[in-house]
Order: structure tokens, then C-alpha cells, then sequence
């Protein structure tokens, strides 16, 4: 009689749990550990993910903007949504790039908008936040270091990521080739300024966090400037429609077709 292995459900458990934890760990060490520092002294904390490096061919190069909840100084939580999709296999070998997550002090934001009286429309201020202003220094240190293509820089970023988004493109909108700004909003009165890069806005339908109307908004105030961009709003959603938004294939095929 042959003697069957008994592995305890429990067992089996543990060992799966080990390899996913094991997994999110590998695509954390692949982003390093990096830190800029300008002329004035200011410091922007980030982690970087290389391509299949070598001195041939450019990458492009990816700008993710974490959410508010991940602000800090520790240099590791920004990782904890959705840019390790750009890590991993089927990705890295699909679509290799450069990407850029930077990590945004506590109490401190990514976009500088003021609210208007009625309605979730925002007004963009004249100067950008330091984390922005620290952001856009890097990236134009970061193509004399690396060999960037220039015209395949995009950015995207989730909640206050998202808001983010919209505050780079509107403010250099010659800088960026397409953006997918998610559960977030910009400033509508802006949209014809931005008519020519290719975006695609995502939110879900019932986020209560991030009203709905900031993206719809600004779809309809750029389609009225001719522009034409990509909208999805995922049904039954709340505020976390970025783990559907990341994982989508079209979605990054998309990304990445783009030029300027």
C-alpha cells in the first residue's frame, strides 16, 4: 500500500501566504533606494525602478504620484499601491521603463489647487508645492544622467497622486506625452492647455472620498476643447479604483504607445 503525504490546509496556507509576501517583497527590492537634493538643500525621497538596462536604446521613463496616505519620510510606503505593477515580469519585459516614485513629505501635497465656492471644481495656484517643484527638478536631472526618451515621459498617480497629475500636466504641459490621472481632479478652466496630451481618467463610480464629478468635469471640459480622452468609472467602486486601474493590460499597452 502506497503511503499518501498529508500536507495540513493550514500548512499549505502559510506556505502560500509566504510566497505572496515573498513576491511583493521581490517587487519592492527591485525599486531602489534614492534620495534628491537640489541646490537649496531640499530633499525629495524616491524609489527607482531601472529597465533591462543597457547603453543601446532609450526607455521611456514612468512618474508615479502616491496617494495621501502614504506620505513620509521612510522612503517605502509609496510602494504600496499600484506602481509595483510596473515591476512586474510580464511588464518589465512587455514595456520596459524607467519609473519614478517619489514620496511626498507629511502635511505636504503633490498638487497646489484652491476650491471654488460651489461644486468640486478647483482652481490651479500660481506656484507649485515643493514636492512638485522637487519632482519636476529631478526628472530634468534624471535625462541628462540616464538615457531617457524624451518624448515617451509619462505621469500618473492615484487620489492625491491623481490631483497631482493634473497639477503637472497643466502646469508643464510640454514636459509630459500622456497621463492617467486616477480618482483625482484638476483645474477645468485649464483643459484647453492640455487638449494635446493623451489621457486617460479613471474613478469609480461611488467614491466617497474623491466625488466622481472632478473627473467627469474635467472630461467634459476637455472634450469641449477638442481634446479626447479616455474616461472609465468602474461601477459598484469606491475610492480604491486604482487596484482595478494598474492592473488593466489595455490600460498600459496604451500608456506606453504613446509619443509626443
Amino acid at each position: 500500500m502506497k503511503k499518501r503525504l498529508f500536507i495540513s490546509p493550514i500548512l499549505i496556507s502559510f506556505f502560500f501566504c509566504l510566497g505572496f509576501i515573498n513576491s511583493g517583497y521581490s517587487q519592492s527590492s527591485l525599486f531602489s533606494l534614492e534620495k534628491f537634493i537640489n541646490g537649496k538643500g531640499d530633499t525629495l525621497r524616491y524609489r527607482l525602478l531601472f529597465p533591462d538596462y543597457d547603453t543601446i536604446r532609450k526607455f521611456p521613463l514612468v512618474i508615479f504620484l502616491h496617494g495621501s496616505g502614504e506620505r513620509g519620510n521612510d522612503n517605502e510606503a509609496q510602494l504600496k499601491w499600484g506602481v509595483k505593477n510596473f515591476a512586474s515580469d510580464q511588464n518589465m519585459q512587455l514595456h520596459p521603463a524607467f519609473v519614478i516614485a517619489p514620496q511626498c513629505p507629511e502635511n505636504l501635497s503633490w498638487g497646489n489647487f484652491s476650491n471654488r465656492q460651489n461644486g468640486p471644481n478647483i482652481l490651479l495656484q500660481k506656484s507649485p508645492s515643493k514636492p512638485m517643484e522637487l519632482l519636476i527638478e529631478l526628472i530634468h536631472e534624471f535625462v541628462k544622467k540616464f538615457r531617457v526618451d524624451t518624448t515617451r515621459i509619462y505621469i500618473t498617480g492615484l487620489s492625491m497622486g491623481g490631483f497631482g497629475t493634473f497639477d503637472a500636466i497643466e502646469r508643464y504641459p510640454n514636459l509630459f506625452a500622456a497621463a492617467v490621472p486616477v480618482c483625482g481632479g484638476g483645474d477645468i478652466s485649464m483643459a484647453a492647455s492640455i487638449k494635446n496630451i493623451p489621457i486617460w481618467i479613471f474613478h469609480g463610480a461611488e467614491d466617497a472620498s474623491v466625488d466622481p464629478s472632478f473627473s467627469l468635469n474635467m472630461i467634459q471640459a476637455l472634450t469641449k476643447a477638442g481634446a479626447h480622452p479616455g474616461y472609465t468609472q468602474y461601477p459598484e467602486v469606491g475610492h480604491f479604483s486604482w487596484i482595478a486601474a494598474y492592473s488593466d493590460p489595455l490600460m498600459l499597452d496604451w500608456l506606453f504607445r504613446q509619443h509626443k
